[in-house]
């Protein structure tokens, strides 16, 4: 028998036990039970009250069609583009994440990758630990960032963050989005493509989803040119990856740094075989601070509508 002062609540993802564990103390937990053992779930489907997941997590219709009860999402990450939040609303579901708390973790990220591609910090740093440096000599020359021009796909929250980071090694900005934005300084372009070229770093952080799916596509990468950089921390789904190797391996662009990447945690062997790129494993939010930080957004949003009050992030579509 459900207790009804613990709604019933399913996880569609492997949760860090830093959000598991208070979950479990508030609510009546099924992890990954439609994942693990289908008849089971079969059996507790018709209970189930709300889903909860990570940034990653798949929430098709197909699944919302086995709720009945369902009524709420809550995920914990910024990005929720595998949540059929079309699906959700049609049956009055609110979807919530949680924006915010990761802006300025993921902005640090951004600026990492920029410095670690354009000074090659890892390449320096295997040079030292292989003994080269003692053997081989110097490094070659890298390539300077500051005073440089960046270019920010996406100026959102986190594309404003970044933009006030860089403006700390005295880079010109620019943006490009849907629109262009009221009250913001920075020129405008219409297009990544014009924006690709009249910049020096091209920096990605856009929604992913059926909207921006390659935008960043051949064309933009030669506009980028061969003296460019291209810095992901979107979703691996805004890049054409098969473009981008291509142009790494020709020379179109002078290298990238990679946070995302569209089969994670799948990296094809060709990107990983260059070595004009920085690769990191989707770890732009990955600090004990941040992710604790999302952790009880997600939770505070599910107890929030089981209490009967305003959801405090739902995401724009359920606003």
């Amino acid at each position: 028998m459900s207790d009804p002062s613990r709604p019933d609540v399913l996880t569609v993802a492997k949760l860090p036990p830093f959000y598991l564990q208070p979950l479990q103390a508030a609510f009546t937990v099924h992890d990954r039970l439609h994942e693990t053992d289908p008849q089971a779930f079969a059996k507790i489907a018709p209970r189930i009250r709300a889903i909860t997941g990570g940034g990653e997590s798949v929430v098709s219709r197909e699944l919302m069609q086995q709720l009945p009860a369902l009524e709420m999402i809550s995920i914990m990450g910024v990005g929720y583009d595998k949540v059929d939040v079309r699906a959700a609303i049609e049956r009055g579901i609110p979807v919530t994440h949680t924006p915010e708390v990761l802006n300025d973790e993921v902005a640090d990220l951004a600026l990492a990758l920029m410095l670690s591609v354009a000074r090659r910090v890892p390449h320096a740093d295997r040079h030292v630990r292989e003994n080269r440096w003692a053997e081989q000599g110097n490094m070659p020359l890298a390539t300077r960032m500051s005073g440089k021009r960046l270019g920010i796909v996406g100026l959102g929250r986190i594309g404003k963050a970044i933009a006030r980071r860089a403006e700390g090694f005295g880079m010109s900005i620019a943006y490009t989005g849907r629109t262009q934005q009221p009250g913001v300084s920075y020129p405008y372009y219409p297009s990544a493509k014009a924006l690709a070229a009249n910049v020096d770093f091209l920096v990605v952080i856009t929604p992913g989803g059926e909207g921006t799916r390659r935008m960043i596509d051949a064309d933009v990468l030669r506009a980028l040119g061969p003296k460019g950089f291209l810095v992901n921390v979107a979703r691996g789904s805004v890049v054409d990856e098969r473009a981008l190797i291509e142009a790494l391996q020709q020379g179109v662009i002078a290298g990238a740094g990679l946070d995302v990447f569209e089969d994670e945690p799948r990296v094809p062997e060709a990107l990983r075989a260059l070595d004009n790129v920085v690769l990191t494993p989707h770890m732009a939010s990955a600090t004990h601070e941040t992710r604790q930080a999302m952790a009880d957004l997600a939770l505070a949003n599910l107890q929030a509508h089981f209490a009967g009050q305003p959801l405090l992030s739902p995401v724009p579509e359920c606003r």
